[in-house]
């Protein structure tokens, strides 16, 4: 068992996709932080990073079987993390605010 899924990273790339961001720009890193010594047979457990690569962005989740990453993944992004260069409106100079005579 991994501690991500295929299905979690075609998750993850649809996620991407929705909000028109590449996945080639992003990086997964995910350490398992799973007690070894314990004599139950716990679920997997870690934390997993990710990271834009253009704009250096970096974002921690917890996975566990109590968790969704991609949930809070998903609600970042909604809530306008990992918000880059390509996402701001830019103004032209030769666009200037209109005078208006009151």
């Amino acid at each position: 068992m991994e501690l991500i899924e295929a299905e979690d990273v075609a998750e993850f790339q649809r996620i991407l996709r929705s909000n028109r961001l590449i996945r080639a720009d992003f990086s997964l890193s995910a350490t398992d932080t799973t007690d070894p010594k314990t004599d139950e047979v716990p679920g997997l457990q870690g934390e997993l990073t990710v990271r834009r690569k253009s704009t250096g962005q970096t974002r921690q989740y917890l996975i566990s079987d109590s968790t969704s990453w991609l949930d809070l993944f998903r609600n970042d992004i909604n809530g306008g993390a990992f918000v880059g260069q390509d996402c701001l409106q830019v103004r032209h100079p030769s666009s200037k605010p209109q005078k208006t005579n009151h």
